[in-house]
């Protein structure tokens, strides 16, 4: 098992979830983030604190796009370690559906 980040990340791009990271495997998007599923421990700890409730366990039915995309931009996109501010319509954007296809960047974020 792994935790993978969900489309309820995207236009969020809250970042609580890093800084508790014990393993650093989570990478930054333009406007999400993703996590490596090679390099997470399934400790967990990440999961409470995501205020857009967009990590899960890969365990969960239907969510095997989220962990391909994960798997895929996590080797793409640089690495976060370091909480920075939500993007700026990060409520407006929390909980909308179809954000992946309407909202999904390939584009990398800045990292550390």
């Amino acid at each position: 098992m792994t935790y993978i980040v969900t489309d309820n990340c995207i236009k969020c791009k809250y970042t609580d979830c890093v800084e508790v990271c014990p393993v650093d495997c989570f990478y930054e998007g333009e406007n999400m983030l993703v996590i490596n599923p090679d390099e997470c421990i399934d400790c967990g700890v990440c999961e409470p604190e995501c205020p857009a409730d967009a990590i899960r366990p890969d365990t969960e039915p239907g969510l095997e796009k989220w962990l391909e995309v994960n798997t895929e931009y996590s080797t793409k996109w640089p690495n976060i370690t370091v909480k920075k501010d939500q993007l700026p319509e990060a409520e407006e954007f929390d909980g909308k559906t179809g954000k992946y296809e309407a909202y999904f960047s390939v584009e990398p974020g800045s990292g550390d």
